[in-house]
């Protein structure tokens, strides 16, 4: 099936898919249960015309995947955003050949910007670690009141505004290219702390999914330990 999708950067006359990319991310992130920024169509198809996205497709035209370019503090930092398959195409390896190809596109356009992420999934985690990312804190994050105010339609943003903006359930990877390791010495230490990363993300669904918990503290130290917060 890999073979015969077709990965490419979007342009203007891929507009008409916008309003399905978009109903796909919100289908998405409800079933999950989780949240994304949420976007409109309208926005989706300037990326889309400026060429700051990608879009994979079949030859016959059916919409498969998509992901676009954020830049903020000035293009200081990029984040490739919205990621999204549809749920027939997922575990094809079209997500890797979309994360690598809107990674690529943002160092020819941003060569000396840092590029970072939130997911909640580990699959994504293990993506970016293959591209030279790495996990760090939220302080390490563009701190441009622009990007925190996207998070506003997420469903965990009382989450986040609560743990003042330094924890929430995603993790944050950035791939800093004046800082970083190799791609192969990233990839070897998400191999070797897979497990530990899993466990930590079982942990943000228990401590952050009860806000106001009695206890809570106790899980957050092995949050700091893990991830040394």
């Amino acid at each position: 099936m890999e073979q015969n999708i077709i990965v490419r950067i979007a342009n203007s006359g891929d507009v008409h898919y916008a309003e399905t990319i978009t109903a796909e991310m919100e289908s998405s992130a409800k079933a999950r249960g989780t949240g994304i920024a949420k976007r409109s169509p309208e926005y989706i198809a300037n990326k889309m015309a400026e060429g700051k996205a990608v879009i994979a497709h079949l030859k016959d035209g059916t919409w498969v995947g998509f992901c676009y370019i954020e830049t903020w503090s000035h293009g200081e930092y990029v984040a490739n955003s919205g990621l999204i398959v549809v749920p027939a195409f997922r575990k094809s390896g079209v997500a890797k050949q979309i994360k690598r190809t809107i990674f690529n596109l943002s160092r020819e356009k941003y060569p000396n910007a840092k590029i970072f992420g939130l997911t909640t999934g580990l699959a994504v985690m293990k993506i970016n670690s293959e591209l030279g990312y790495e996990p760090v804190t939220y302080s390490e994050l563009t701190q441009d009141e622009a990007f925190w105010a996207g998070c506003k339609s997420c469903v965990n943003y009382d989450i986040l505004m609560s743990k003042d903006r330094k924890n929430c359930m995603c993790t944050a990877m950035l791939y800093d290219p004046a800082d970083h390791y190799t791609p192969e010495e990233t990839t070897q230490e998400f191999e070797k702390k897979s497990k530990v990363y899993e466990r930590l993300m079982h942990i943000k669904q228990l401590v952050f999914g009860k806000k106001e918990a009695k206890g809570a503290s106790k899980p957050k130290s092995l949050l700091q330990f893990f991830f040394n917060l």
